[in-house]
């Protein structure tokens, strides 16, 4: 019988996401021996964040001041609990999302530009609320080189800081955490491929183990009971967060999950066609210009989906249709401006920070992920008439659910807005088009508003849509310190969750929505933070 591997250490780290790996860095740069312990292999370091695009939601930075953005603290403040619904007696949630408004510039903005980090000169406007009670002004900042090179700096930065004092673990999964009497004193982590059992002894133990949303058990287990779920759905979380390290806190030592029916879900995703995992899918940024449309061909309404004001509430509209999938209904002039779809992986152009193809691609149109997603994808359809498209919705789906005369109905009644005499913004879809396009960022990236058959604007596409699973919004107590904190309220001696496994700061910190962007950053700061009560003694 082999024994157990012991390996010591001043502070364990569960999950080598960009929390795990900034928590990491910092403890490195303050001198103390680290052991990070992560599930995936070594090439996928740094968990969903070498696939995320780099969108963060940055409050009063200087490119918002060159573009005569009027943001401030308290602006951000205001949005960020009206939209998040935030129930002010949560007080470690609250205090976390004023910390995330008066601390992100420094913490997140200012020490990536520090690593040499940039962010593309726009500032988008997102989740702006379908009634304005979202974000009120532009604040998503995106990273030049995405989410990848992110995650290369920092883990560059990582092993230059830990010399002999890092310990990775790759493929090992954390099974338990040593504790006494409520005290935590390392981990025990089994080697997936070998099935043999470390211990690392710390006295201090930092969770960065993501959600649960990567489970698909998880997820269904805490669906809000008063919301409706479709049958199925795609999954685009990592599989390794799956709840297991909230439940053994909860359980063993007396930690609280708060919200865990807080979900950032995406209403539009697709079977990615190269699957990294089973159930693997890819977050579409839906096209402003498409009209949505149900199981049968008729467009969802009465009020129509359009994206880029409330992702919670298109989740939800599409969680309450009768199949579980949804279309889009496009041309091939709205894809090329139009589509896109989330992460590193299909943004070539920003992540390898390719400047002038990607000027080229935004101003002329994308049609080169339109011929990839053709190819690559079955659930994307392309014909020049409606009938023939028709009947390729209806091979897809082994059904005659689209009856041709009833989707060309559908598209007649949209295009009669554009009739001579009639006022097209009496459609809320074109009015929502074209308060996107007061923003210049907005415009470039939106069409005008005109009939899908609109000549020379063919062929038609359509796309089979599934929602997406991503983020969870809940997680495990934690106060400023990112200390997990336990029975009364009071710190459990040892341990941190840091990341999304403290819902991203306090259990809670976006409440029910979130203004997009606040992730990235979240793990950021909430990583930081632990490092810093950490070095000083807790």
């Amino acid at each position: 019988m082999s024994s157990t591997r012991r390996i010591p250490a001043d502070v364990v780290i569960a999950g080598g996401g960009i929390a795990g790996i900034v928590t990491a860095l910092q403890l490195l740069r303050g001198g103390l021996r680290v052991a990070l312990i992560d599930r995936d292999t070594p090439e996928r370091l740094g968990g969903l964040a070498p696939w995320a695009f780099g969108g963060m939601a940055l409050v009063d930075t200087p490119l918002q001041r060159r573009k005569k953005i009027a943001d401030s603290p308290a602006r951000a403040l205001a949005d960020w609990m009206r939209f998040g619904e935030l129930d002010p007696a949560d007080r470690w949630s609250v205090d976390w999302a004023r910390a995330y408004i008066e601390r992100s510039r420094a913490e997140v903005h200012d020490w990536l530009i520090g690593h040499g980090l940039r962010f593309m000169p726009a500032v988008n406007l997102v989740e702006r609320g379908r009634n304005g009670e979202g974000n009120s002004v532009p604040r998503y900042h995106v990273l030049w080189g995405t989410g990848r090179e992110l995650t290369r700096v920092l883990i560059a930065a990582m092993r230059a800081a830990g010399a002999d004092r890092l310990t990775l673990l790759h493929r090992h999964r954390v099974t338990t955490l040593d504790h006494d009497a409520g005290t935590v004193g390392g981990v025990v982590a089994m080697d997936e491929a070998t099935g043999a059992e470390i211990r690392v002894t710390a006295p201090v133990v930092v969770l960065a183990t993501g959600g649960i949303n990567g489970s698909h058990a998880e997820a269904v287990a805490n669906w809000p009971r008063d919301r409706a779920r479709p049958a199925t759905m795609l999954n685009g979380a990592h599989p390794s967060a799956d709840g297991r390290m909230h439940r053994f806190v909860a359980d063993r030592l007396g930690g609280r999950i708060v919200n865990p029916g807080a979900m950032w879900n995406y209403a539009a995703g697709l079977p990615h066609p190269f699957p990294h995992f089973p159930g693997h899918g890819l977050s579409i940024i839906p096209c402003k210009s498409a009209l949505w449309l149900d199981h049968r061909g008729d467009r969802i309404g009465p009020e129509p989906l359009v994206t880029g004001f409330d992702t919670n509430w298109l989740c939800r509209r599409v969680a309450e249709q009768k199949k579980p999938w949804t279309w889009h209904l496009l041309n091939l002039r709205i894809a090329a401006r139009e589509f896109a779809i989330s992460g590193a992986e299909h943004n070539p152009r920003i992540r390898d920070r390719q400047l002038v193809p990607f000027l080229r691609e935004t101003l002329l149109g994308n049609h080169r992920l339109i011929r990839q997603m053709l190819r690559e994808c079955p659930q994307v359809l392309a014909d020049d008439t409606l009938q023939g498209l028709a009947a390729q919705m209806n091979a897809l789906t082994l059904s005659h659910d689209i009856d041709p005369e009833r989707l060309r109905a559908t598209v007649d009644r949209f295009d009669a807005n554009f009739a001579p005499g009639r006022d097209p913004a009496e459609d809320v879809q074109v009015r929502r088009i074209l308060e996107a396009r007061e923003w210049g960022p907005d415009r470039l990236r939106t069409c005008k508003p005109a009939p899908l058959q609109k000549r020379g604007a063919g062929p038609f596409i359509a796309m089979q849509l599934q929602l997406i699973t991503r983020k969870s919004l809940g997680g495990l107590r934690t106060d400023l310190q990112s200390r997990a904190r336990g029975d009364g309220d009071a710190p459990i001696p040892g341990l941190y969750c840091v990341g999304e496994a403290a819902g991203f700061g306090g259990g809670n910190a976006n409440g029910n929505r979130s203004l997009e962007g606040t992730f990235l950053p979240g793990c950021i700061m909430t990583a930081k933070a632990a490092a810093r009560s950490i070095l000083a003694g807790g």
